[in-house]
């Protein structure tokens, strides 16, 4: 008896790679496989482009959440002084900092003087948030002390003040120049308190990469800023920053208890972790809406296979007839469909990878020829489109797209082995 054949044996993938090379008087077949191809292939490239970018938003957004701010903040309870005033300050903060920075996994810790100004400097004015802090603390900030974006001289910060790009752009004022700072909390005095008004040099300006940081934020030597703010001896916050950010809510605990009895802990996940987890949620619908454009795409398969196999009815009996079994008509039309479905995810891939590596070129030829002014990061809060390609969006893509057209290959491909080679032949 003899041996039925091995299944996807030459023959099949022979025949199968004829019935794709359609010849002209079938072009309706060509058209469609064709279609179904770009198809594919545009909805893969979708699909990886759009991942790219929101996983490189995401990366971008924790970059410059951790590097210019505190992983873990502790404040301090409210107490009552001697005269009854509510005060919310650490008077202890040298012991509390050196408590703190004994812990396991913690790098560095910072007290900050804190205070909202306004700053004026060339007949203009902005609104800014001050930051004291101490030179050598603020040279380790990574966002802040970062020479390639940075004007002036950090080392000089003692003799003045670090202002951001967004507030020095606001104001008119470069690296030299002298920026007054204006606090209605000033010198008390028997007639009431009277507004501080002092200027100070521009000794450093800086681009953090984030526009609602750059543009207001100031930061002055931490003594200078006591002075200021009527801070003498104390500090308003501690600043703490992890080997390890994402462990910032398991660091808690053993924070606060350093920190003291009445410490309040504040982390970069609480701070930011609403719109860490909207941009979850837009991920995951992004991928659903762009599973539903694979999914259109990949029933074009369909429709080709359907055309396919009515064009082929005449060659399917021929072939029942010589002995070709039902298995083997399934595997040719499955190996028509997957093979389109095939070619698709790797032109897929390879376009929306090819977008993501040079998407800083692409942008910038979009922003030439609309103009300019296609990225605001007012709004958008960064300055420039990011991309990120992970491995697992580009496998994930993949596997739903070659899923997809293997799945809806197999209906038409069942409808062909199951076709009557005696109805197929009876009007030829």
């Amino acid at each position: 008896m003899p041996r039925s054949p091995a299944p996807f044996a030459p023959f099949e993938w022979m025949i199968a790679w004829r019935y794709l090379r359609a010849k002209r008087a079938e072009g309706g077949v060509s058209v469609m496989t064709w279609i179904s191809l770009v198809g594919i292939t545009l909805a893969v490239f979708a699909l990886i482009a759009t991942l790219a970018v929101r996983s490189g938003f995401r990366a971008e957004f924790v970059d410059t959440i951790l590097g210019a701010n505190a992983h873990v903040t502790v404040y301090p309870a409210a107490r009552v002084d001697e005269f009854g005033r509510s005060l919310r300050t650490i008077p202890d903060y040298a012991e509390m900092a050196a408590r703190v920075a004994a812990l396991p996994g913690v790098t560095r810790t910072t007290p900050l003087v804190k205070g909202q100004v306004m700053a004026s400097g060339q007949g203009r004015n902005a609104g800014v948030e001050v930051f004291g802090i101490d030179a050598a603390d603020l040279a380790k900030i990574p966002r802040v002390a970062d020479p390639e974006t940075g004007r002036g001289d950090i080392a000089r910060f003692s003799e003045g003040i670090a202002i951001g790009s967004g507030v020095a752009l606001e104001l008119g004022v470069g690296v030299g120049d002298r920026v007054k700072l204006i606090s209605p909390d000033g010198v008390k005095t028997a007639f009431g308190t009277s507004p501080r008004v002092k200027s100070y040099d521009v000794t450093y300006i800086f681009s953090a990469g984030r526009y609602d940081i750059d543009r207001v934020r100031v930061y002055m030597p931490f003594e200078e800023a006591q002075l200021y703010f009527n801070r003498e001896g104390v500090a308003d916050e501690l600043e703490v920053i992890l080997a390890e950010p994402e462990q910032a809510e398991a660091m808690a605990g053993p924070i606060q208890a350093a920190a003291g009895a009445g410490a309040l802990i504040w982390t970069w996940k609480d701070a930011s972790g609403g719109f860490l987890r909207a941009l979850e949620v837009e991920d995951n619908v992004m991928f659903v809406i762009l599973s539903v454009l694979v999914l259109i795409a990949a029933m074009n398969i369909v429709s080709g296979l359907i055309m396919l196999v009515k064009n082929k009815g005449r060659d399917i009996g021929i072939l029942r007839t010589m002995g070709l079994t039902e298995g083997s008509v399934l595997r040719v039309f499955f190996i028509c469909g997957a093979f389109t479905g095939i070619i698709g995810t790797v032109a897929g891939v390879i376009l929306g990878c090819l977008f993501a590596i040079y998407i800083d070129p692409i942008f910038a030829a979009v922003n030439a020829l609309s103009g300019g002014g296609v990225w605001d990061p007012s709004i958008r809060g960064i300055y420039y489109l990011p991309a990120e390609l992970k491995l697992g969006d580009v496998l994930s893509a993949v596997a739903l797209s070659l899923g997809l057209s293997f799945v809806v290959t197999i209906f038409p491909a069942r409808r062909a082995a199951r076709m009557n080679p005696v109805e197929a032949l009876r009007y030829e």
